[in-house]
């Protein structure tokens, strides 16, 4: 059986993440894809590219002509949040699929728009949510959604990072309507991600957030309290003020606790099984990682996507799981905004916090500039 032609692939932005993350996944997948062409608002950057990525790669400052000339088979996305909506509709309505950094866009209604376009294209845009890819996510996925481990019970999901004012420096960070929230939005989602791919749906969210160091307008730090509809309880924490960085699920099951414990991505060795006392070591043992080890990355999720596209299914990290991860950051905000606890499915059009995650709150919605 042959081989389908190389899928004709453009990133739009040329920033770290597309050098770092998407550029050597590219180059992993060289006998699947082509990349054909990079754009960028920047001249410099994208000529800095284009010397790194290859002479092929055509070069230009707008998504609209490269869409219009090149007609990619996929686009990879790297730009600030506030562009992704745009953009993706765009690619989407000239027949490409997508794959964009999170956020795929900055509130649930937006995912309204994007819905529309796949339908009216057969396209779809997925969202990077890489560490769902990893083999050792894969297994313990299959080992809790199986019952190997008993029922989850207990659940803890921390992202807790240190970011400084220069960080904040660049002025599309800390702004709602250009980067669409705080850590919760920026750098927890694929933590809580991943806790949502291992534990499925939740069932009510009760939360709290705060702007306790950087001066920005939304929050530094948020807490939340998640109980999911098989019972279990959990807590999330997303934070930039932690000078000692980890990432961290653990998840207490019945039978065994698992843990992953990493920084910005995970292998094999970083998840470990610890079994209850009544469990037969031949049963413990059965839990050992897989012999593969595939690390969490753009890599490992392109290759999901690009398995899809041949088979023109749905790709993971697309509709139902672009939604869910949205959908518990708007919960998580109303909750710790408005002090009440959120059910899911509450958050619909008409609620402010399905347009904006700041819900037009008086403490946390945008001011006026001088």
């Amino acid at each position: 059986m042959s081989l389908p032609a190389p899928r004709r692939v453009a990133v739009i932005g040329t920033g770290a993440i597309v050098t770092g993350g998407h550029l050597p996944a590219l180059r992993a997948h060289a006998e699947r894809v082509e990349l054909v062409a990079a754009v960028d608002v920047d001249e410099g950057r994208l000529d800095a590219f284009r010397r790194l990525a290859g002479a092929q790669v055509a070069g230009f400052t707008s998504a609209d002509a490269m869409l219009d000339t090149v007609r990619p088979d996929l686009v990879l996305i790297g730009t600030p949040p506030a562009l992704h909506r745009a953009q993706i509709v765009s690619a989407l309505e000239a027949g490409a699929w997508v794959l964009c950094e999170k956020p795929l866009c900055l509130a649930p209604a937006e995912l309204d728009d994007i819905a529309a376009a796949e339908e009216a294209s057969g396209a779809y845009a997925a969202v990077v949510f890489q560490h769902r890819y990893g083999s050792g996510a894969v297994h313990a996925r299959e080992l809790i959604t199986r019952g190997e481990l008993g029922a989850p019970l207990v659940a803890h999901c921390q992202t807790t990072w240190h970011r400084d004012a220069g960080y904040y420096a660049l002025p599309w960070r800390g702004r709602w309507a250009t980067e669409g929230g705080g850590p919760t939005m920026g750098h927890g989602i694929h933590q809580y991600d991943l806790l949502l791919h291992l534990l499925g749906e939740w069932e009510e969210v009760r939360a709290m957030a705060a702007r306790l160091v950087h001066d920005i307008e939304s929050e530094d730090v948020s807490t939340a309290l998640v109980r999911f509809r098989g019972g279990a309880l959990a807590t999330v924490v997303n934070s930039v003020l932690s000078p000692h960085e980890v990432s961290r699920i653990r998840i207490d099951c019945a039978d065994a606790t698992v843990e992953l414990t990493h920084l910005y991505g995970h292998g094999n060795d970083d998840w470990v099984y610890t079994p209850a006392p009544h469990v037969r070591p031949e049963r413990a043992a059965a839990w050992r990682t897989p012999a593969r080890n595939v690390p969490s990355s753009h890599t490992a999720q392109l290759g999901a996507l690009l398995d899809a596209y041949d088979r023109g299914v749905r790709p993971p990290g697309s509709g139902p799981d672009a939604r869910a991860a949205l959908e518990f950051a708007a919960a998580l905000y109303k909750a710790a905004f408005t002090g009440r606890p959120v059910r899911a499915g509450e958050i619909g059009p008409g609620d402010p916090y399905y347009t904006a995650m700041h819900g037009d709150h008086p403490d946390w919605a945008p001011k006026e500039r001088a």
